[in-house]
């Protein structure tokens, strides 16, 4: 975490300034007195919310805050911040409303192990079957949202497994959703929320979970 707060202090990009936030889910380990002693911006959930609850609550703080972006960065290591200017700058430019960092257009970086790949590229055709969306890497949660899409956050997330998800949700919002491509890092801390034996699982789940959104919003006008 020091050493992500390190990178993001020396961060500089042109039309930007930025404000780390962190936020501990009610961690069993000592994240929380670590981010005491290193004097940061954080918030600490009372009780375990999961993904979902508290990358949306990462949304309400920006949304209460008047950022005019937000970024969504794993703490894992794997999102390196000299990535970033590539998701800002389409958002900058007014070129879209959200913005992915993705592993897979240049395929360069780390790539995933071959399970999670195919389940990826699962996740990408169904999410072009249902909202015409072409998201090479759907499950990525290196994001970056102007202003229209955290207000549309706020009001609604996924939650458990979000990313392919909402996806949907904000397609179906009206939100420009573009890809650009990224480097990515092998997780350096941390355990994946999917664990092999729950792929299976995770595929089914979140599946129905977008289909029944997208079948829902529709019906919704």
């Amino acid at each position: 975490m020091a050493s992500l707060y390190n990178q993001l202090q020396m961060l500089k990009v042109e039309g930007c300034s930025i404000s780390p936030l962190f936020i501990n889910d009610n961690s069993t380990d000592a994240t929380c007195e670590k981010l005491m002693e290193m004097n940061v911006q954080f918030l600490d959930n009372p009780i375990n919310i999961g993904i979902g609850g508290t990358v949306q609550l990462g949304f309400m703080y920006a949304f209460e805050k008047g950022f005019d972006f937000a970024v969504q960065m794993d703490g894992d290591g794997q999102h390196p911040p000299k990535e970033l200017h590539k998701l800002l700058q389409p958002l900058l430019n007014s070129e879209a409303d959200v913005v992915i960092g993705s592993r897979f257009i240049d395929k360069v970086g780390f790539q995933s192990s071959t399970l999670r790949r195919l389940g990826i590229n699962f996740f990408s055709h169904l999410n072009k079957f249902l909202v015409g969306a072409s998201i090479k890497d759907s499950t990525s949660g290196y994001r970056a949202y102007n202003k229209k899409a955290i207000f549309e956050l706020v009001e609604y997330y996924p939650d458990e497994y979000p990313e392919p998800e909402a996806i949907v949700y904000l397609t179906n919002k009206g939100m420009q959703i573009k890809e650009v491509s990224v480097v990515m890092n092998e997780r350096v801390m941390g355990v994946s929320s999917i664990r092999q034996f729950s792929t299976i699982y995770y595929m089914i789940k979140v599946s129905l979970n977008s289909i029944f959104l997208h079948l829902k919003m529709r019906s919704n006008g």
